[in-house]
């Protein structure tokens, strides 16, 4: 009888092949299934659908984490690092939530460009927080990267709404460079991408429900009781709510069993594809324009050329990225990588 192997098999090319074709597979379909659901499917209730996301990746992720070789660790980690994990909740609360928000005015498109530029903001704070100014070739590429993005940008938003959801997507972009430049000072244990969504989770709920309450409830609540979309709407966020969660599952696997190579060229196809698809599948061809194509295919350029000077400088770890948002790969500093990232095949130590 022939039993399966599990690292044998993350170990062989076509495993590796498949581990980066779901990973490269959940990334985008979280990014379009958001974009439909807030925008095309008409549930423009996006702080809420930030809440269903964070409180589904908890529950689900409660049964393993609260078994016991994962109980020892949560009360040392949480009464050492709490504050750099209350300021990730923070972060990542204002960034998911307004780039939700930046999907019911803006299209994925534009959205996708502008977080482009999450390099640009987080070497800024690189020179703030770390006194650590970009090389000659990433200042150039970073900017040849914001030039794209002004360019998209100044053409995408045309309309009062447009132009309010650009705002909203630079602050939430701004707001996850903050993030990644500062949280390397903040966290010094190593967590890996599942307990650090244990653990901000709730904690980026919580931020949230007040805006919630203020801004969408009595609107959804109205929404939900009319019966217009009658239960679909809970299966449609659920489905969302799992690709999210298998996004994180799938990404802890990656950081294993890929090299920083690939990740890299992942974080390239992704935002290439996700521009393709959204014009297919997503009807967004009309707001391909010349203006637009020029802007984003600069801004793809400059990301690239930050992406492979990063990737040449030497030997670089995979960043953790947290779900709701899929982020690009290059866009954090080696100080942030090491504390952010468990050693591949070894438990965290208190």
């Amino acid at each position: 009888m022939v039993r399966f192997n599990a690292e044998s098999f993350y170990a062989h090319p076509v495993g590796k092949v498949l581990t980066v074709a779901a990973y490269l597979g959940l990334n985008i379909s979280l990014n379009m299934v958001n974009k439909w659901t807030l925008s095309i499917y008409g549930f423009r209730f996006p702080i809420a659908l930030s809440i269903a996301h964070m409180a589904f990746s908890f529950f689900a992720l409660s049964p393993f984490m609260l078994t016991k070789s994962m109980r020892e660790q949560h009360h040392s980690t949480l009464s050492k690092q709490w504050p750099g994990l209350l300021f990730i909740s923070i972060c990542f609360a204002i960034n998911v939530g307004l780039n939700n928000v930046s999907l019911t005015t803006i299209s994925l498109s534009l959205n996708q460009v502008i977080r482009a530029s999450i390099p640009v903001f987080t070497a800024i704070g690189a020179v703030v927080i770390e006194k650590k100014p970009p090389n000659r070739q990433e200042f150039l590429s970073l900017l040849v990267l914001v030039g794209g993005v002004s360019i998209a940008v100044y053409e995408g938003s045309g309309t009062k709404s447009s132009f309010t959801g650009v705002v909203l997507c630079l602050i939430g972009t701004a707001c996850n460079g903050l993030m990644m430049s500062s949280i390397g000072r903040l966290l010094s244990e190593k967590l890996d991408v599942l307990r650090l969504t244990f653990y901000t989770a709730p904690l980026t709920l919580c931020v949230l429900v007040p805006f919630f309450n203020k801004l969408e409830a009595p609107g959804y609540y109205q929404y939900a009781a009319s019966g217009t979309a009658g239960g679909a709407y809970i299966v449609v966020i659920l489905l969302g709510c799992l690709n999210a969660l298998l996004y994180n599952l799938i990404h802890s696997l990656v950081i294993k069993v890929t090299s920083s190579v690939t990740t890299t060229v992942i974080g390239e196809m992704k935002i290439v594809l996700i521009l393709l698809l959204s014009a297919v599948v997503l009807g967004e061809s009309d707001v391909w324009t010349v203006k637009m194509m020029i802007g984003c295919t600069t801004a793809i350029l400059g990301f690239c050329m930050y992406s492979h000077g990063r990737m040449m400088a030497g030997a670089q770890t995979v960043p953790v990225i947290i779900k709701g948002v899929p982020e690009l790969s290059p866009s954090l500093t080696d100080t942030l990588r090491s504390p952010l990232l468990a050693m591949a095949g070894k438990p965290s130590r208190s």
